[in-house]
């Protein structure tokens, strides 16, 4: 039937669009920060030198690997929720609370960007919870408490390497 528009019907899951919406605004948050992150750990994948090489090449490697694959989990229940996810790179700077490191620093200085990245995943992600626990969305609060963990333990993990 050229010509003719689909109408999907209404979206009904439990939770009023009002509160779907404030949870998929939110979520672009997280997806923001999350691909910056993606972005700044692949970047020292690519660019670390020094004394560290193979065992920082190694774990930001892994980091960037499970920040890639969690990607798709939080646009997937943004779009779940009935909205579009971001997914440009002026969206992402325009959403995200991590700004880009410029230049090529020193490993060290690498480790602590990524802390302090890896820090404010986790606080975005937690600045959600009472929106999600108000609307009784479990989906999005298991996306959030998973997220949370792995950026705290990885935070963790990481500043560990800058201590004497």
């Amino acid at each position: 039937m050229a010509g003719k528009k689909s109408k999907l019907a209404a979206m009904d899951i439990g939770i009023s669009a009002a509160d779907r919406k404030k949870i998929a605004q939110g979520l672009s948050l997280l997806l923001a920060d999350s691909y910056t992150l993606y972005l700044m750990t692949h970047n020292f994948h690519w660019n670390v030198t020094g004394p560290q090489f193979n065992s920082l090449h190694l774990m930001f490697m892994g980091q960037y690997t499970e920040q890639w694959n969690a990607l798709d989990l939080i646009a997937e229940r943004i779009r779940a929720l009935g909205f579009p996810a971001p997914g440009t790179y002026q969206e992402f700077h325009r959403l995200a609370s991590i700004k880009e490191v410029e230049g090529v620093p020193k490993a060290n200085e690498m480790v602590a960007h990524l802390v302090k990245a890896q820090e404010a995943v986790a606080r975005t992600a937690r600045k959600l919870f009472p929106i999600v626990d108000a609307a009784n969305d479990q989906p999005t609060a298991d996306v959030l408490t998973q997220r949370i963990d792995v950026h705290e333990k990885t935070a963790w993990m990481l500043r560990s390497l800058l201590e004497e």
